[in-house]
């Protein structure tokens, strides 16, 4: 089988997709990036029940097809929480699979370090828009007793542990999606064919992000869609880190792989690394993510001084540099975050309990024209938002 880049599948997948791309803007595979750039592309959008309230995935839909032409067909992806109430105690893995060896190993993988629950093919339905798609599967899990005990790590590190080996030795299988109570849904396409392909009016949550893909620096492909997740924290983002290189390679000496083809990657894993297993706070990781310019930092009352300093100094590996704007969902809320120059739109409104993010207000607007409150915030800014209770 051919094993694609960086030894796991999908090679069709990314690099068929990708040529076809650059066929479709007169070019070829030796064209110079900047001559296919579209420097405001992609799209994100999200919405948040603060008091639980649970949501079918049209609305997200709708929103995100509001800003169809920041995409360009090759990703779209949505994210939703509290969707699987009946097993929210239970990690949900979607996997997408080459073939059906690939299934079979992953299968055998998930046997040795989980109880599975519950498995099966994820529903979708064919559009004549969505094509060559891998295969999906969910799987329903806990770790097995007696192997998180050997391992002597929580049931969350073992959990992403045992996600990160899949994906990085297991040719053909990649788990997309592995929290709790929560799911990732993408593919290639525009992001309005994908939530119609994996059927969102079937499923209900509290919170719905969304993204648009318009790839200018690497191929479109199933694994290299929005969002990103690990465990419960998913990210959609829009824009591109010109710190990547930086990012990863001090990402990866803490057991972290980036191994699927964007940058967008990278910001799942610091955010995993600094609220998990470093135990800051999410207002904390966005100072390191998005940390003021060192004449801000001067500029502030001592002990907010001290404190931003020392994030600074602690993780200046992970200072995120280039334009972005990302939605952070999470178990229980969502954290929207531009760089701290503002190089990416991002507008926030707020209707009663709900909560709206978006790269453009006509896709808050169109499923909701009327806002108690509309603002764009500032740049390194992070809004966060919470359930009132745990659902």
């Amino acid at each position: 089988m051919n094993k694609g880049v960086h030894g796991k599948g999908f090679y069709p997948f990314a690099v068929n997709a990708f040529f076809d791309f650059l066929k479709r803007k007169g070019g070829c595979i030796m064209q110079r990036e900047g001559q296919i750039r579209i420097p405001s592309g992609c799209a994100i959008s999200g919405v948040f029940a603060k008091d639980g309230e649970r949501m079918t995935g049209e609305d997200i839909i709708t929103s995100i097809a509001a800003m169809h032409d920041r995409s360009n067909g090759l990703g779209g992806g949505f994210a939703g929480y509290g969707i699987y109430p009946e097993y929210k105690e239970l990690y949900a893995f979607h996997v997408f699979y080459d073939d059906v060896d690939a299934r079979e190993g992953c299968e055998k993988f998930l046997d040795r370090h989980f109880d599975v629950v519950n498995l099966s093919k994820i529903p979708t339905r064919k559009l004549p828009e969505i094509t060559d798609e891998p295969l999906i599967w969910r799987y329903f899990v806990t770790p097995l007793p007696t192997k998180l005990k050997e391992s002597q790590l929580t049931e969350r590190e073992y959990t992403a542990r045992c996600v990160m080996r899949v994906n990085t030795r297991i040719h053909g299988a990649y788990i997309f999606s592995s929290g709790k109570n929560m799911g990732v849904f993408k593919g290639v396409g525009f992001p309005e064919d994908i939530g119609r392909f994996y059927r969102l009016e079937d499923y209900a949550g509290y919170c719905w992000t969304a993204h648009g893909r318009y790839p200018t620096n690497t191929p479109g492909w199933w694994g290299g869609a929005h969002p990103f997740a690990m465990l419960d924290y998913s990210v959609v983002h829009n824009g591109e880190i010109s710190s990547y290189d930086a990012n990863r390679r001090f990402i990866e000496m803490f057991g972290y792989q980036c191994n699927l083809l964007t940058d967008t990657e990278v910001i799942t894993y610091i955010i995993d690394y600094l609220h998990r297993r470093q135990g800051l706070t999410l207002e904390e990781a966005a100072d390191v993510i998005a940390a003021p310019f060192w004449t801000a930092i001067e500029q502030r009352p001592p002990k907010e001084r001290a404190r931003l300093t020392y994030l600074r100094q602690m993780y200046a590996s992970l200072l995120v540099t280039g334009p972005f704007s990302i939605l952070l969902g999470f178990d229980g809320g969502m954290m929207a975050l531009n760089d701290r120059l503002k190089l990416r739109s991002m507008v926030i409104a707020e209707k009663g309990e709900r909560v709206y993010a978006a790269s453009e207000e006509c896709a808050i607007r169109v499923i909701e024209p009327e806002v108690d409150r509309i603002w764009s915030p500032r740049g390194g800014e992070p809004v966060i938002v919470r359930l009132h209770t745990n659902p």
